[in-house]
């Protein structure tokens, strides 16, 4: 198995502070971190890994940026004929732009484009089915 490249899911700016921090006096703590980190990522199902499992589908990985949250459920399988082969293109999960739960729904999301325009990784989420999360924006 390819060892997962952090960089592909965490943007820069944040990878470079965590990395920082493993100097530091909190470094086993942010050692511990990313460890657990890259391991959640390399065992997370790749494209339809997850099919049939509706609201029981766990969302491993939760970006956020002001008012808008992003659950990613599945990781792109990737494919010699992906334009940079190796590379994460994309996910599958459950995305709430602008706070607008009316109209938050499921689909593909390009994790380079939201590290691209500064969405941050939430380093302290836990899990959650999609069924708890979309419980949680229809309660709003």
């Amino acid at each position: 198995m390819e060892t997962t490249k952090l960089e592909n899911f965490v943007g820069r700016g944040q990878l470079s502070v965590m990395l920082a921090n493993c100097r530091g006096e909190e470094r086993k703590f942010f050692k511990t971190m990313i460890l657990e980190l890259k391991n959640t990522i390399e065992n997370m199902p790749q494209t339809y890994g997850t099919e049939g499992q509706g609201a029981e589908a766990t969302a491993t990985l939760h970006y956020f940026k002001g008012d808008s949250d992003w659950y990613i459920i599945e990781k792109d399988a990737g494919d010699p004929d992906d334009d940079i082969p190796g590379v994460q293109a994309q996910a599958f999960g459950f995305a709430c732009l602008n706070g607008d739960k009316k109209n938050a729904e499921m689909g593909y999301i390009s994790i380079q484009e939201l590290i691209k325009n500064g969405v941050e990784l939430d380093l302290y989420y836990h899990q959650k089915t999609i069924g708890a999360i979309k419980d949680k924006y229809n309660k709003n």
